[in-house]
């Protein structure tokens, strides 16, 4: 059995879309809140996000405490379960795929960092 995966025309937009939000939450019951986030889709279709604040930052605690969340495209919300990618591979993708992506934005290089690589979160349709 294959793993879901998110439809063509989705993925496409998360290919285009410089920015997106994701929404957490701290507990099942909490207010959620959105913080915006860079995503990007390597050549096999992941959908990989990372925080360049590293582990401390809000959104990425809730994400990965509740193991779920949303992202938010335009105005499509679309909810996602939350898998930690911490084998080098996906890690190294999501790193070529932030490089290509963001090429000549000041911000790329806090994103590729050494200390936030353990952040790379795949994203899968919830």
């Amino acid at each position: 059995m294959t793993e879901p995966r998110f439809n063509d025309g989705l993925l496409d937009r998360m290919r285009r879309e410089i920015e997106v939000d994701i929404e957490t939450r701290a507990t099942a019951d909490a207010p959620s809140h959105r913080t915006t986030i860079w995503v990007v889709v390597d050549a096999w279709d992941r959908v990989l996000i990372r925080s360049y604040r590293g582990a401390g930052a809000r959104w990425y605690r809730e994400a990965i405490g509740d193991a779920s969340a949303a992202l938010v495209i335009g105005d499509e919300v679309v909810p996602v379960a939350i898998e930690h990618a911490r084998d080098d591979e996906r890690i190294r993708a999501c790193s070529a795929e932030l490089e290509r992506k963001y090429a000549g934005d000041p911000a790329t290089p806090a994103m590729v960092r050494d200390e936030v690589l353990d952040t790379t979160l795949e994203l899968h349709p919830a």
